[in-house]
């Protein structure tokens, strides 16, 4: 495991943030290139109900801090243009919605794009993955905290709330008579 081979604690984290990158990366790509159409939006409610677990526990444990105080370049950026080109997309109609900025600041409202969120999330995800898998699993460490805390948290966050609003639509919004059959054959079974 390299550099964080002394802290068991540590390690356990790392290797559940890295397992959960990957998941994260795979579904994401899966969803967004079609291959699974009638489950794409419940697939990406628990990819991103998933990482946020994940990165929960990086929100709980202490600051991560490097050994070198410089982040060493990992490699070329991963390419996530053409993951956010296909959400976009897949989410034609519902990808923009606004959202309260800071809630705890005040109510002024700002725009933002689920295909924004979801692909936002995959690069900071994916960058922490080169780190890790470069043998600097410290490195990766500090990078899914840092960005977590900073940047891809809170996008998971607000891109869980709008899949799981459109989920419910989906599900909930239907016609009266519709609704009512389906109470009565429900109230006869």
């Amino acid at each position: 495991m390299g550099e964080i081979e002394n802290d068991p604690d540590l390690q356990e984290i790392a290797e559940g943030m890295a397992g959960q990158a990957r998941a994260y990366l795979t579904t994401t790509t899966q969803v967004a290139a079609g291959a699974v159409p009638g489950a794409a939006l419940p697939l990406l409610l628990l990819a991103l109900s998933d990482v946020l677990a994940a990165g929960a526990r990086l929100g709980a444990v202490g600051d991560v801090v490097p050994v070198e105080r410089f982040e060493p370049d990992p490699g070329p950026d991963t390419d996530l243009d053409p993951l956010r080109t296909a959400f976009t997309r897949l989410f034609d109609g519902f990808d923009d919605y606004v959202e309260v900025t800071d809630p705890l600041v005040g109510p002024e409202i700002g725009a933002a794009s689920l295909s924004g969120d979801l692909a936002c999330v995959a690069e900071c995800l994916a960058k922490g993955l080169q780190h890790y898998e470069t043998g600097r699993e410290l490195e990766g460490l500090w990078w899914w905290q840092f960005s977590y805390v900073s940047l891809w948290g809170e996008r998971a966050a607000s891109g869980l709330r709008v899949l799981q609003s459109a989920l419910a639509h989906l599900r909930l919004d239907v016609e009266d008579d519709v609704a009512t059959e389906a109470e009565y054959d429900a109230l006869q079974t």
